[in-house]
Formats: structure tokens, C-alpha cells, sequence
């Protein structure tokens, strides 16, 4: 009996032997098969997540959603944010569907007024060329404008007259109904731009990271009013002139259908992008709590160019 451990050690020795060849060969040959985990598909939200970190105090918003398969993210997608000027997005296409059921023609010409009422008691309040991005408009003040110029005015320039005028002409009530009927549940579209009465009454125009990403995608595909009128939207997203925060992310030469908005310490940027070679994907960044305007623009621009990096590298 003392001898049998010496027999199990023989026995055993060459079973290893014998075995371990086999599982290294198993082991390359699972290696060679599975695919290989790309890193952004397993981190994107984390990579996300520390760039925001890096601004404490902010709130950062994200809403990406592939067009062309399934994939997307939201991280705090559903929290409310002062809308600044992507609250341009639901007017528009109000504009275009009244402009479709006949109700309006975008190529009539509306007196263009600087007199507006508060939504709190009608007290009349008039905008500043000096506080608007399109200073240019308040030279036709008291001339007839054309509704396309209007909106072109209001998405490509970021206008502030250009959108009371137009919010005058649909109602900001309809373009909430509008904004609703499309999925977008949480947005809210009160008023028109400086209506300090409102603002200190907290009576804002307000959005989520979803429901811009709803919108922009009933835009894309041609459901937020009819096809001719989304292509002639899409148009004018295209044609924005401030580029500075997703766009800024992208590889040169990357169409971007998109709609900025800033405030004080509120930064946004809502977009369509079009990467080459595949179908186009919606990027919705929101953030408040960042002081300097370029490092909050420098940050949209980052999770753009690391949203655009997983969407064109992930595996299909």
C-alpha cells in the first residue's frame, strides 16, 4: 500500500502528457474562431462617461441612435434641460406641416415686427440685434419677409427674430402638440426668445436628449411632415453655420443636419450625421453647468468623435 501513490504519479504524468497538447490546441482554435471584442463596442459609455467626469458639476446629456441597425445609448436621455435654441426644431416642422395641410405658404410675406408679448401678461417686449446671432434680420424690421427666409434665418443663423416672428404665425402651442404627436413626450414649447417675464416665472422651453433624437429622426425619415418638406428641412440643417461642437468631432468633409443652442452655461448640439459608406445615425448632446462655452462645445465634440468612431467600427 505504501507503493500505490507512486503508482497514481505514473499513471497521471502521462495523462497530462497526453492532454495537454489537446487543450492548448482547443484553446488556439476557440481564440481563432470567436470574433474579437471591439473596445468600443464595450466601452463606449464608459469612454463617455469619463470625459464627462472631467467637468465637475456638469449634467451632460446623450442620445445616439443608429438608423441604419440596432444600436443606441442614452445616458440621462430623459432629464430636462432649458432648450435654448433646439426649441427651433419643433417650430420648424410645425411650420412645414401647416405649410403641407395648406394652411400657409412658405414663400408668403409677412410683416416683420419687433413687438412681442409675454406669455405671462401680454406686456409687450422687443429683442436686441446685439444678443442675436443674426443681427443682419433687424435691418428688414418694418419690411415684408418671406416665411422661408424666416425659417432658413432661424436654423441656419440661430435668428431670435426670426423665430418669435414665426412662433407669432403657428403658435408655440401647436408646435408642442406637434412635437407630442411625434413621440416626443417631454419637450416644452411655451414661448418665444426673451421673454424675461417668462423666464423669471420659470416659464421655459424645455427638451430632452430622446425626444430631439425623436424629432430628428421623424425628420430623416420622413415622418415628421411629408417627404418633400423633410428633405427641404433636412436642407437646412445641413446648412447651419455654427459647427463647433459635434460637427467638430467628425472626419472633414461629414455632412451634419444639425441644430445648436446656447445660454449661459448651456450648451447643445442635435444632429443627423452622415458617415460615408452607411447609413446615417442621430447624435443628441445636451449640457448645463459648464461656465466656458469652448469647453463645453470641445466636450460635445469629443463624444461626437467617440460616438462616430463606435457607429463606423462596431461590429455589423
Amino acid at each position: 500500500m505504501a507503493g500505490a501513490p507512486a503508482r497514481t504519479g505514473l499513471y497521471i504524468r502521462p495523462m497530462i502528457t497526453i492532454l495537454g497538447p489537446i487543450l492548448l490546441a482547443v484553446s488556439a482554435l476557440s481564440a481563432q474562431s470567436a470574433p474579437a471584442a471591439s473596445p468600443s463596442d464595450s466601452t463606449i459609455e464608459q469612454r463617455i462617461e469619463a470625459r464627462i467626469a472631467a467637468h465637475p458639476g456638469a449634467r451632460v446629456a446623450v442620445a445616439f441612435r443608429d438608423l441604419g441597425r440596432p444600436d443606441s445609448l442614452l445616458l440621462d436621455a430623459d432629464s430636462s434641460f432649458h432648450a435654448a435654441s433646439t426649441m427651433k426644431v419643433p417650430v420648424m416642422i410645425e411650420l412645414f406641416r401647416q405649410a403641407d395641410a395648406g394652411r400657409l405658404r412658405l414663400d408668403q410675406e409677412i410683416l416683420l415686427v419687433n413687438r412681442f408679448g409675454s406669455i405671462v401678461d401680454g406686456s409687450p417686449y422687443q429683442l436686441s440685434a446685439a444678443d442675436d446671432s443674426d443681427g443682419s434680420l433687424y435691418a428688414l424690421i418694418g419690411r415684408r419677409v418671406s416665411v422661408r427666409d424666416l425659417t432658413r434665418r432661424m436654423i441656419v443663423r440661430s435668428s431670435n427674430l426670426a423665430t418669435n416672428a414665426l412662433i407669432e404665425l403657428v403658435g408655440a402651442p401647436r408646435a408642442q402638440a406637434t412635437a407630442l404627436a411625434l413621440g416626443a413626450t417631454r419637450i416644452q414649447v411655451r414661448r418665444g426668445v426673451e421673454d424675461g417675464k417668462a423666464f423669471e416665472a420659470g416659464l421655459n422651453n424645455t427638451t430632452t436628449a430622446r425626444d430631439l433624437a425623436v424629432l430628428l429622426t421623424a425628420i430623416e425619415r420622413g415622418t415628421a411632415a411629408s417627404r418633400a418638406s423633410c428633405d427641404e428641412m433636412r436642407g437646412i440643417l445641413e446648412a447651419q453655420e455654427f459647427d463647433d461642437a459635434i460637427p467638430a468631432g467628425l472626419p472633414p468633409g461629414t455632412r451634419v443636419a444639425h441644430k445648436t443652442g446656447n445660454i449661459t452655461a448651456v450648451a447643445h448640439d442635435a444632429a443627423i450625421v452622415y458617415p460615408a459608406a452607411r447609413p446615417p445615425y442621430v447624435l443628441v448632446v445636451l449640457t448645463r453647468g459648464i461656465a466656458d462655452r469652448r469647453a463645453a462645445h470641445a466636450l460635445i465634440a469629443e463624444i461626437s468623435r467617440l460616438v462616430h468612431e463606435h457607429a463606423t467600427t462596431a461590429r455589423r
